[in-house]
């Protein structure tokens, strides 16, 4: 696709909350929020002319690799959310991508992202080959209080469930969607800390791509003030989270 005639290098779309986004508390889910956020950043790549459809045809596609997301509150049905996304970084094989949410022009969501340009048939970083000169970087805007951190997973963590891939985890990289890990994790949560917004911000790091029929084992660790979830497959690490809580 080529560049849009309208593109810039600050991006904003609407979304409006619907029912199938949210949980019983009538608030959106935070696996919809990441999905929202991928999508927003799907639609700017889109317009300036770095699609999936136009890295399809080099074997390349987009691929996250570390994420942080800090949350005042959560929209909730019917909201009309304002997302914003601009780029910090982009070099050769590697980009960081910034968010922010806003509900009634009040920012509600901070988010920082770091994407790498995997090869979908040798199942490797690489460098982009589309061009990407006319996207403005802006390092200096922050949206987050804080940016990435490393999550140290405990020798100590519990072993929570055994699981294995299934096609509906996969996406269109024909792996498992970075969304679904996190799902995986977050079933496993004491319900009252998702319902009473508890999660104030959460991290995620992705070691390692998983596949149809992987058999993985989910593991958590709690401590004071922070639950750390690890996912791994023959004893590697292939996710990380750290959740933060009020």
């Amino acid at each position: 696709m080529p560049i849009a005639p309208n593109f810039t290098s600050i991006f904003s779309k609407d979304w409006e909350i619907n029912f199938t986004q949210c949980m019983p508390n009538g608030y959106l889910k935070y696996t919809d929020l990441c999905n929202i956020l991928q999508l927003t950043a799907a639609a700017h790549s889109d317009s300036g002319g770095i699609s999936f459809t136009d890295m399809y045809k080099y074997n390349q596609a987009w691929v996250l690799s570390k994420m942080r997301v800090e949350i005042a509150s959560l929209p909730k049905w019917r909201d009309v959310v304002t997302v914003k996304t601009w780029v910090n970084s982009l070099e050769k094989s590697r980009s960081v991508r910034a968010f922010e949410v806003y509900v009634n022009g009040k920012k509600i969501v901070g988010s920082v992202s770091f994407w790498a340009v995997f090869n979908t048939e040798k199942r490797r970083p690489e460098g982009l080959a589309l061009p990407y000169e006319h996207i403005e970087l802006y390092p200096e805007i922050k949206a987050t209080k804080e940016s990435f951190s490393k999550i140290n997973i405990s020798s100590e963590k519990q072993d929570v469930i055994e699981k294995s891939v299934r096609l509906s985890d996969l996406d269109i990289v024909d792996h498992v969607n970075n969304v679904k890990y996190l799902e995986w994790c977050l079933d496993h949560l004491e319900t009252d800390l998702i319902l009473n917004q508890k999660i104030k911000s959460f991290e995620m790091n992705f070691l390692r791509e998983l596949s149809l029929n992987d058999k993985v084992v989910i593991h958590e660790n709690y401590s004071e003030d922070s639950i750390i979830y690890s996912i791994t497959k023959e004893n590697k690490n292939c996710y990380a989270l750290q959740l933060n809580l009020a």
